[in-house]
């Protein structure tokens, strides 16, 4: 199974604010791991850690679950979803234990982590009401939720911290990416050395909107940035006027306003809904899905 990508001529093309950085050979397909795992060219120059992203190959889980759902809620027994993560996590080389999990709500709480908030054996849940966490401590495994949603992963070379937020609309809209770079600065980062990854997640042409959501968004963003977010799109039988929202250039205007340096700015270019049958996408399945996870980890 090939993985698609967005090309850098097509984002150059619309004029794209994350075209000039823009590596079309940014994320590679580990095919060869037990169980197979995205991995991102930027984030695997910093040797101190390690950043990976699910598939949907490589799990116990069947029918529109197959075969790697790593979410709690989405109908299938929870060993299962456990021994799937056991199974990951031996894939990259981490121990299931040591899995900081959280329960996102599409807010913009980002909490720091420490040992107190590891799975343990039974892989338990330990946060609650959290879409973001950093860390400096060796070893925790970061991991965050998607089918669809924006994953950003960040980290600091030189104070060796990292951290992992969950960002669809309602978080970016609201500023999860500003509010992740508020708490490493209060850790004592400087914006000029964090490097951040807009991971897979929804394009801008496979993703469409009612007018109330493009509404907050233009609310949120300069005149000169939405037209880079938001493109008119059809008009409902019923004459709702619907837009297509790219949340890729909204969380790097953002980043960007927050003082990431544009190079620092990494982009995946992988859309869920385009690669359905390698990745779960919520729009492609109809919500019929499992969902996808982030690991991000510091290594000891």
């Amino acid at each position: 199974m090939e993985l698609i990508r967005k090309s850098k001529e097509e984002f150059a093309a619309e004029g794209k604010p994350y075209a000039a950085d823009y590596d079309d050979k940014e994320t590679v397909l580990e095919k060869q791991a037990e169980v197979p795992y995205l991995h991102f060219h930027s984030f695997d120059q910093q040797e101190w850690l390690q950043l990976t992203f699910s598939t949907r190959l490589g799990g116990i889980s069947e029918g529109y679950l197959s075969t790697l759902n790593l979410g709690w809620d989405r109908g299938e027994p929870r060993e299962n979803v456990c021994e799937n993560y056991r199974r990951y996590c031996a894939s990259i080389g981490s121990k299931a234990e040591k899995l900081v999990l959280s329960d996102q709500v599409h807010e913009t709480t980002v909490r720091y982590v420490d040992e107190r908030f590891c799975a343990g054996i039974e892989i338990e849940k330990k946060l609650k009401s959290v879409d973001g966490m950093f860390t400096d401590i060796p070893e925790l495994l970061l991991a965050t939720s998607y089918a669809d949603c924006v994953p950003l992963f960040f980290c600091d070379p030189v104070k060796r911290i990292i951290a992992s937020s969950h960002s669809g609309w309602k978080g970016t809209v609201a500023g999860i990416g500003g509010e992740t770079i508020r708490k490493l600065q209060e850790m004592g980062c400087q914006t000029e050395d964090i490097h951040v990854l807009i991971g897979p997640s929804i394009c801008q042409k496979c993703y469409e909107i009612s007018e109330d959501v493009a509404k907050q968004f233009s609310e949120a963003y300069e005149a000169d940035e939405i037209g880079q977010i938001l493109q008119k799109g059809r008009v409902t039988g019923e004459g709702d006027q619907k837009y297509q929202l790219d949340l890729w250039a909204a969380n790097w205007f953002q980043l960007k306003r927050a003082g990431v340096q544009p190079e620092h700015i990494h982009l995946s270019g992988v859309c869920t809904c385009c690669n359905h049958e390698l990745l779960f996408s919520h729009r492609a399945s109809h919500g019929k899905r499992g969902n996808l996870n982030g690991f991000l980890r510091i290594r000891g």
